[in-house]
């Protein structure tokens, strides 16, 4: 007998096609918000891991976001790219300058116009880790 109009009890998990009567989830949506000026980058190196930024991890990065003190950034210095917080240097406050989270690298002064500093590329705005191991025992891909 089945009535019509009462309430169905639950009896489990919810049905997976529940999800589609609200659309779907679109990960370029959700993590691109400037598609032309959003890029990606694999990290390498652990200088960022007490951010939760560990080598083998994809930085999701947008050059269109003007970068403010507390931001994780790309920059570029001597020649090659590093994953840094952007701070204010302690004895200046004016003065900027990036620093690792591993407690190894000593902070990077910005460019000061004499490119003898690091320069702002972008700011990170995701990070997507792995969670998984492999079966060589790296996380990721």
């Amino acid at each position: 007998m089945v009535i019509s109009g009462a309430p169905r009890p639950a009896t489990g998990f919810p049905s997976p096609a529940d999800d589609y009567g609200e659309g779907r989830i679109d990960l370029n949506r959700e993590l691109i918000p400037s598609p032309l000026s959003t890029f990606f980058m694999r990290v390498r190196g652990n200088a960022m891991r007490d951010e939760g930024i560990h080598d083998g991890d994809l930085l999701v990065i947008d050059r269109s976001l003007n970068p403010h003190v507390g931001c994780v950034v790309v920059a570029v210095f001597e020649g090659r790219f590093i994953v840094r917080r952007l701070c204010a240097q302690p004895n200046r406050p004016q003065a900027l300058q990036l620093e690792g989270r591993d407690g190894a690298d000593p902070p990077i002064s910005l460019d000061n116009g004499q490119q003898e500093g690091a320069e702002v590329w972008g700011v990170v705005i995701h990070a997507v880790h792995h969670l998984k191991k492999q079966a060589n025992g790296r996380k990721g891909p």
